[in-house]
């Protein structure tokens, strides 16, 4: 009993400087087994000692192993099953029995290199992605720690400054790098001001729409508007918007006049408008234009009035001399 409890704290003392794979899912009992009955060759003595030095190297300061292991969340339990199967029917093969180290050696090496083949066929987590968000599908299952490391970012993502002249469109994206769970909710809220407040903004749609378009911007939709991704009614991460809209050149017209008023629409739907007749399409040039082209027209019309006249006067008082003889001829011999 006393060797028993010997080898345990043995174990113990080996591993004191960080957990590992092997002792995540291997007992400190089960270890005890397996290195009961180890003889180190060299000096043909029995060595639980040696075994636990060797358990450290192949399995604790691998580093192989340790990257196999980073697996997605949920993972974690195969990957127990897939050393503990590789482990215990070598504990079950030594328990209770002397072996040379070098038989230790390659029962416990061939078992790390299958177990990190298979581990790897495991599925992967995404990792972090920065600055912001809680990324749950991100985890990565960690052999030092025996658990889960998260990602440790806020929710509030920074604002992102957005700059649009008026009657121009813009588009904010309630856009993640990170993956999302499949039941995701997206919140749109919107603010007069600039705030990340929560209690300074106000519910606009509830959807999945990640985009969020103002057709024609005006001075009044300058603000912050935020967007909040929801899973299981837990708050996933915040992204903010700060819009200003500044003055434009006039483009001689307005499209969708109400745009604003129709984008508070439930899941950023727009009413359905009928097809607009072909000539509809045509676009009015400005008044300025306009103003040109009917002068220019009134003008060319007029000089062409005035040389059609003077054309007309000029071969009237003008008539040829033969022709001036003739007539007179003709009016003489009329009165004789």
């Amino acid at each position: 009993m006393c060797g028993f409890g010997a080898a345990l704290l043995l174990l113990g003392s080996l591993f004191c400087a960080g957990l590992s794979c092997y002792q995540c899912f291997i007992d400190p009992d089960e270890s005890a087994r397996l290195c009961w009955g180890l003889i180190v060759t060299e000096h043909s003595t029995r060595s639980a000692d040696a075994c636990y030095t060797m358990l450290d190297r192949i399995f604790n300061k691998e580093q192989k192993v340790i990257d196999a292991a980073k697996v997605g969340r949920g993972s974690d339990a195969v990957l127990k099953e897939i050393l503990r199967g590789e482990v215990m029917p070598i504990i079950e093969q030594f328990d209770q029995k002397m072996n040379n180290d070098t038989v230790y050696e390659a029962e416990l090496q061939a078992a790390a290199d299958k177990f990190i083949t298979m581990a790897y066929g495991l599925p992967r987590a995404s990792g972090c992605f920065p600055p912001c968000g809680f990324q749950a599908l991100g985890a990565v299952y960690n052999c030092l720690t025996c658990q889960y490391d998260t990602c440790e970012f806020p929710l509030d993502c920074p604002p992102q400054e957005i700059t649009v002249e008026e009657n121009n469109r813009t588009q904010m994206w309630c856009k993640v790098p990170f993956l999302l769970p499949s039941d995701f909710q997206i919140v749109w809220r919107y603010t007069e001001v600039k705030t990340v407040w929560l209690d300074r903004f106000k519910e606009v749609t509830v959807g999945v729409d990640k985009l969020y378009s103002i057709p024609s911007a005006r001075p009044e939709h300058s603000g912050t508007y935020q967007c909040e991704i929801f899973s299981e009614e837990h708050s996933l991460v915040r992204i903010y918007f700060h819009l200003k809209v500044v003055p434009g050149v006039s483009q001689g017209h307005a499209e969708l006049q109400d745009v604003f008023d129709q984008a508070l629409l439930p899941a950023g739907q727009f009413p359905l408008k009928l097809p607009r007749p072909p000539f509809a399409l045509v676009r009015l040039p400005g008044p300025e234009l306009l103003t040109v082209c009917l002068t220019s027209l009134l003008l060319l019309l007029f000089l062409t009035l005035g040389v059609l006249v003077w054309t007309f006067y000029k071969r009237k008082i003008h008539v040829p001399a033969p022709e001036l003889e003739s007539h007179r001829k003709r009016c003489v011999f009329r009165t004789a």
